[in-house]
């Protein structure tokens, strides 16, 4: 069921002006958050007739949790990433049977296999290793595994093969991994991989991606979205506040357990029959690896029936690091994540600025539209006074905020260039708030896409919005966050 969005009722915390400081007077802070939610209602009311909540859609679906039930989707939980059935049930709504569908943020790959198992061709492009692996060793399982390959899955499962080894291989590490398992797990997992060259290419990749499967779960760190937190076990000190994943399993346990999932889905035993349902042809799936900023200027005009997919989030959050672990056993070196984090679409407060029309002189459309798009500029000029008076945690914010949404607007730019007249594209993202700015970024991108060859056909809302930091909250109030599906066409 599709409802009509209701204006918001935002009550916003006063500043005790006593407290401010003599520069801070002459920026009032409160007046400005005043005219950015004055001119961010103005665009509600524009967009009043494509806001719709929309009560299909629902968080577990909109993320990773829905995927927790599917054979092969939840052997590796891609936080991130966004579930299958979302990808199935949006391409049916939208009529996309046939042709060809881009994903330029590709992830783990969810959007691919999705399309792919409804018959359509789908294309990739990821940055990320971790991602391209994910993908990678989906594709030798959809191409079928013979029995040979399955008894040997089955044997690792039983046997424990790497338990023969008597020296194994050094893990790889990086400065930010350095510590994150036990001598007992790093031992383990070294003989893990040297048994795995006694094993053919196919069941290797297998093998690895089981391993990838585990590292977080066998180590002393926690993905949390900025960064990796450090258990109080490892040594590392991390803040002052001391963090207990709680139980960690040996890592023969972990491994043995994930192998087991593995053979039990691809036995097809124990699970719904639909799970494995191949009514039609499995379409193509092709993966490119690197930035879609760089891919995507290289892909023929008017290519895609459909685009389906989910940016980086405007949120710090920094993949590199939260997917460190994964990333130094794929060999990525210290100098190589630095590459990755630049190469990243602006999304933490690490990125430096791209030049953007020195990388692509035909993106000043999209800058313009960067440029002239009024909330965004507002809330610009709002962080960097905030930076100069001290108010920011971080003074890369400013920074980042702006490279995100310059960037997005490049992306998008090239989105409606690849795309055929009429056909949709769809994304997933969130809307965010800095320093008690609310920062629609639904508004703000649809805005942009309007000016470089989109139709805002509808922003889909979730019924429950994101919440908002402790910190956020006790500073400006409660005031929930759209979490939206865009469904753009080229016009």
């Amino acid at each position: 069921m599709i409802l009509k969005v209701q204006p918001r009722a935002a009550k916003r915390v006063a500043v005790d002006k006593t407290l401010q400081s003599p520069m801070q007077k002459s920026f009032d802070a409160e007046v400005a958050l005043q005219e950015i939610d004055a001119i961010n209602d103005k665009y509600e009311e524009l967009y009043n007739g494509s806001l719709a909540t929309d009560t299909a859609l629902t968080r577990k679906l909109v993320s990773f949790q829905a995927n927790k039930s599917r054979a092969v989707y939840r052997w590796y939980k891609f936080k991130e990433a966004f579930s299958a059935s979302l990808v199935e049930c949006l391409l049916t709504r939208y009529g996309i049977d046939q042709g060809k569908v881009l994903d330029p943020f590709a992830g783990s790959g969810t959007a691919l296999f999705a399309s792919s198992g409804m018959g359509l061709r789908a294309d990739g492009i990821e940055l990320l290793p971790i991602g391209q692996q994910i993908t990678q060793t989906k594709q030798i399982i959809d191409s079928g595994l013979s029995h040979l390959e399955l008894s040997t899955l089955e044997r690792w499962s039983s046997k424990l093969p790497w338990k023969k080894i008597k020296k194994g291989k050094p893990i790889p590490e990086l400065r930010i991994t350095r510590g994150a398992y036990s001598s007992e797990t790093a031992d383990s997992i070294g003989k893990y991989l040297a048994a795995l060259d006694d094993e053919t290419e196919r069941v290797r990749a297998i093998l690895l991606f089981a391993l990838l499967c585990v590292l977080e779960v066998v180590s002393f760190t926690r993905k949390d979205g900025q960064y990796l937190r450090w258990d109080h076990r490892s040594g590392r000190r991390q803040g002052a506040k001391v963090f207990d994943k709680g139980h960690i399993p040996a890592f023969d346990a972990a491994i043995v357990a994930k192998l087991r999932d593995i053979v039990s889905d691809l036995s097809n035993a124990g699970l719904p029959q639909e799970l494995f349902s191949r009514d039609i042809k499995l379409g193509e799936i092709n993966l490119s690896a690197g930035s879609c900023l760089d891919i995507l200027p290289t892909i023929r005009a008017s290519t895609y029936d459909a685009i389906v997919t989910s940016p980086p989030y405007c949120n710090r959050y920094d993949y590199t690091r939260t997917y460190a672990l994964e990333l130094a056993l794929l060999g990525v070196s210290e100098e190589g994540l630095v590459d990755l984090r630049q190469q990243m679409l602006s999304c933490t407060v690490e990125n430096r600025a791209k030049d953007l029309l020195a990388m692509n002189p035909r993106w000043e459309t999209a800058v313009r539209a960067a440029d002239e798009q009024k909330n965004l500029q507002m809330v610009l000029t709002y962080l960097e006074k905030q930076k100069e008076v001290g108010e920011l945690n971080n003074n890369g914010i400013p920074r980042m905020v702006r490279g995100y949404f310059y960037e997005m607007a490049c992306v998008i730019f090239e989105c409606a260039r690849v795309l055929k007249p009429g056909a949709p594209l769809i994304m997933i993202n969130d809307n965010v708030r800095y320093s008690g700015a609310s920062v629609p970024v639904d508004i703000i991108l649809s805005e942009i896409a309007r000016k470089v060859g989109f139709k805002i056909e509808k922003i889909l809302v979730l019924p429950q919005g994101k919440g908002n930091s402790s910190q956020q909250m006790g500073a400006h109030g409660r005031d929930p966050l759209r979490k939206c599906v865009y469904i753009w066409r080229k016009a």
